[in-house]
Order: structure tokens, then C-alpha cells, then sequence
């Protein structure tokens, strides 16, 4: 399970829980501007009860992203105009492909038959690896290229809220007891959320569409 510690990742792990899969997440850092997330991360998977681990990379050319350059502006766009304006400047050069890529190594060595993701291709950014054509072509690369493909076994990738908007995904959340609070979403980081980046806009639309406070802000 890629656990964030966001919205979307935390209410995945708890959609797997609740279909009988025995998880563990992990959570990658790879240069972000801020840990708060991990500590999120940490704590959904403390209240879920699963094991948890931490990996940290180490690519300086990921600064080009606004996410994690602390010298480039975050976006600050309508809500209207998110994921229609191309790739933002918060995209991270193939982030998905390396964080499942560090995923598929850890389900290679476990045993594991799934990768579990967070992505959504509704409610987005416009990222080019949030698409289900994409999910689909990583699990052909692990048929080919992991040694439980060669055995003729299957690593699946499943984005269980691919399709959903985040009103769908809150709703989701709310009915598998998530424990929501726990969960950070911000791009900026700091002791609150800042309410300007664009995941904080759409998760402050998928609560007041679901009618729902969100007990993290």
C-alpha cells in the first residue's frame, strides 16, 4: 500500500482492509518540501493497525517540481481551472512510475499480489501517471520484469478510486470509518492546512459536495 497520509491514500488502505487484504504500507520521500505528510502517513497506519515503512530517495533533479523546490511558487488557481491548464508545475518527473517501481519491489519480495495506489483521474491535477492507461501498462511491465511475473504469478495494481471525484471519495472515506482527522493533504506544509494549493481546493470541494466537515482543518 503507497500510503501518503492524504485523503485519497488513507481511504485506499482502509478499502483494502475492508476486502480482506493483509497490508503494509510504505511511504517514499523523495525531496518533498515539507515531512508533515509522513507523519500523517505514520499515524493512518498506527490507527489501521498495519506495518509501516519509510523510504527515502535521493533525486536532485525532482527540484524542478514546485512540490518540492521551496524556491518555486505553488500554483494558486481557481478551482474551476484545475487540471485544464496542462501539466502544473507541481508535476514530479515520473513520480508514480518510481513510487510504484519501489512498491513492485517490495511486493517482489514479500509475496505480495497487489500494489495498492491512491490515484484518481477525476478530481486531479492533470498528471499524465494518474490515467488508468498507465496503471494498466505498470502491470504488464511487472509481468515482464519481476521474478513473480517470471513464476507466472500476477502483481496487480489497483487505484480502487481511479474513477471517483473527491465528493465520491470523501463519502467512501466517511463509510469505511477513516479516521480522516489523522490525514494531510497539503501541498505546502506547516501547522495548518494553507487552503490555496490545489489539493487543498479539492479537498475542501469534495467535503462540501459530501456534505461532511473535514475534522483535519
Amino acid at each position: 500500500m503507497l500510503l501518503s497520509g492524504g485523503l485519497d491514500s488513507s481511504t485506499c488502505l482502509y478499502w483494502a482492509l475492508a476486502r480482506g487484504y493483509a497490508c503494509e504500507a510504505v511511504s517514499v520521500l523523495y525531496g518533498q518540501r515539507h515531512r508533515r505528510e509522513l507523519d500523517s502517513a505514520r499515524a493512518v497506519a498506527r490507527a489501521a493497525g498495519v506495518p509501516w515503512r519509510a523510504v527515502e530517495i535521493a533525486l536532485p533533479w525532482l527540484k524542478v517540481s514546485s512540490l518540492v523546490s521551496k524556491a518555486a511558487r505553488l500554483p494558486d488557481v481557481p478551482l474551476s481551472r484545475i487540471g485544464r491548464g496542462g501539466i502544473p508545475s507541481t508535476y514530479v518527473p515520473a513520480r508514480n512510475t518510481v513510487l510504484l517501481s519501489i512498491a513492485a519491489s517490495l511486493a517482489d519480495a514479500s509475496g505480495a499480489s497487489a500494489i495498492v495506489t491512491g490515484a484518481n483521474a477525476l478530481d486531479y491535477s492533470g498528471y499524465p501517471d494518474c490515467r488508468p492507461s498507465f496503471h494498466r501498462a505498470f502491470e504488464r511491465v511487472l509481468g515482464e520484469g519481476t521474478r513473480t511475473g517470471a513464476e507466472g504469478r500476477r502483481i496487480r495494481v489497483l487505484a480502487p478510486l481511479i474513477r471517483l471525484d473527491k465528493r465520491g471519495i470523501v463519502r467512501l472515506a466517511s463509510r469505511l470509518r477513516v479516521p480522516l482527522a489523522l490525514t494531510w493533504s497539503c501541498y505546502k506544509g506547516g501547522r495548518r492546512p494553507c487552503g490555496r494549493c490545489d489539493s487543498c481546493k479539492l479537498r475542501e470541494k469534495g467535503f462540501a459536495q459530501a456534505g461532511l466537515e473535514d475534522p483535519a482543518t
